[in-house]
């Protein structure tokens, strides 16, 4: 008895090791995937303000305001846009930047790192983009809105992980990370498509300047450079050449962040011995009665620390950090409050049989899932990748049509791929109709798919 008692402490001690290690490696990701979520409710909130006022008395109000110029000097030059121009151009690259960290991150230690699990959401990014992309083009080629074929190839993480939070506790965390990791190589694929289609002419005076900020970043980098100021700088120096080599300016932000250092100075055994020493000096003052709060030696113990803990967190980590909710909380939703607005009227619907709504409609509501599912089958059968534990085919569907929600890259691409303002406010009601169907989708055939414990339960009584 004795002997089963011990090996029962022994399984469910190593249990609550393995249980902790667990929440350790995702811990992460469950803070990125609620900032994202509580993000998706407020974009959710700024949608509904933007097109409220779009479509009051005040509407003249919110046109005036998004073409308002505003300008920046710097000595003798001056950079004068107006609003919507200067948070589409200046703003999103914040957004950008962010996206590139993330993307970083996951293919050095995330779900991107390890090839079976990068399989199945970059195969299912891939399918993703390839289909609502033709399905586009086959209602507009020839026509008027045939640029736009752009417009329904990526997914909004905020709304679709906002979509997955109001599901709780039933969709298993394997999905969760699916989708996430989908909807970062859909951003990839979409910037990707942003330089090299949406680029109309290059100066090549402005790819000098870019290329030669992007040297020095790239050479910051190597020499061991870690403090923001340097990077912002340099970064903004790429912005501008960005801006005026013609190439959109928000690649800057992807850039800036793939040279972004990732590296530690510290290895995590003597990180350990700083701190323990550090600790065992500070318990030693406590025990020998030093209490003084500006004690020298106290504060030359903690400096150290400081300094160690510093070198611990490579600078990738800390901008991730210090970026997201900026990104979450504020740009975002500025951006969806002066890109969302569009005037719904009778005219307006009537649109919605239109050449351009109707090939976004139908991108996103059946296109992005369909080419979803069919290339993450295809990789999964040809034994390229595999399904996460706890994820079953009926949970990919959902997600898939979840991938739908186009929203923010969506409107980003219809305000690149459309000069004027009628083709525009056609692609942003396509945008909407099609985000608000494929969330109602995704979540509807998410709640009819049974939880884990649920298909176990089913299992054993067959």
């Amino acid at each position: 008895m004795r002997i089963r008692k011990l090996v029962r402490d022994d399984e469910m001690l190593a249990r609550t090791q393995a249980e902790r290690v667990a929440d350790l490696a995702l811990r992460p990701f469950h803070q990125f995937a609620r900032r994202q979520a509580s993000g998706g409710l407020l974009l959710l909130v700024c949608v509904i303000l933007a097109l409220v006022w779009a479509n009051s008395p005040w509407h003249l109000a919110y046109e005036r305001l998004l073409h308002e110029p505003f300008g920046v000097l710097f000595g003798e030059h001056m950079l004068r846009f107006d609003l919507h121009r200067w948070i589409n151009d200046g703003l999103m690259t914040v957004f950008f930047f962010a996206v590139g960290l993330e993307l970083k991150r996951e293919f050095l230690v995330g779900e991107l790192a390890e090839p079976r699990q990068a399989m199945l959401p970059i195969a299912g990014a891939f399918g993703g983009m390839v289909v609502p992309a033709l399905i586009y083009s086959a209602f507009n080629t020839g026509g008027d809105g045939a640029n736009g074929w752009g417009i329904p190839m990526a997914t909004d993480t905020a709304f679709a992980l906002g979509a997955l939070a109001l599901l709780g506790a039933r969709i298993p965390v394997g999905l969760k990370i699916f989708l996430v990791a989908l909807a970062i190589v859909d951003d990839l694929g979409a910037l990707v498509v942003i330089a090299v289609f949406y680029t109309t002419s290059i100066d090549l005076t402005g790819i000098a300047i870019a290329t030669a900020f992007l040297v020095t970043l790239f050479v910051a980098n190597r020499a061991g450079a870690r403090r923001a100021p340097i990077y912002l700088m340099l970064g903004a120096g790429l912005w501008y050449g960005l801006l005026i080599s013609g190439i959109h300016a928000t690649l800057a932000g992807v850039l800036s962040a793939l040279v972004m250092p990732a590296r530690v100075r510290i290895v995590p055994e003597a990180l350990a011995q700083v701190i323990r020493r550090s600790a065992d000096a500070v318990e030693a003052d406590a025990v020998h009665g030093v209490r003084r709060a500006m004690d020298p030696q106290r504060f030359e113990t903690i400096s150290v620390l400081s300094r160690t803990l510093d070198a611990a967190n490579s600078p990738l980590q800390r901008f991730e950090h210090m970026v997201q909710p900026w990104v979450t909380f504020a740009i975002l939703p500025v951006f969806v409050l002066f890109n969302a607005g569009v005037a719904v009227d009778g005219s307006a619907m009537r649109t919605l049989a239109s050449p351009v709504p109707l090939g976004i409609i139908v991108g996103l509501v059946f296109g992005k899932p369909a080419g979803i599912c069919a290339a993450s089958w295809l990789a999964v059968k040809a034994g390229l990748a595999m399904l996460p534990d706890g994820v079953s085919w009926r949970h990919v569907v959902g997600a898939a049509w979840l991938a739908g929600i186009g929203f923010t890259m969506a409107l980003f691409i219809s305000s690149l791929a459309f000069p004027g303002a009628g083709l525009v406010s056609e692609a942003k009601l396509g945008i909407l109709i099609g985000s608000l169907v494929s969330a109602a989708v995704g979540i509807a055939i998410l709640l009819r798919t049974p939880r884990q414990a649920e298909r176990d339960l089913s299992v054993a009584s067959e």
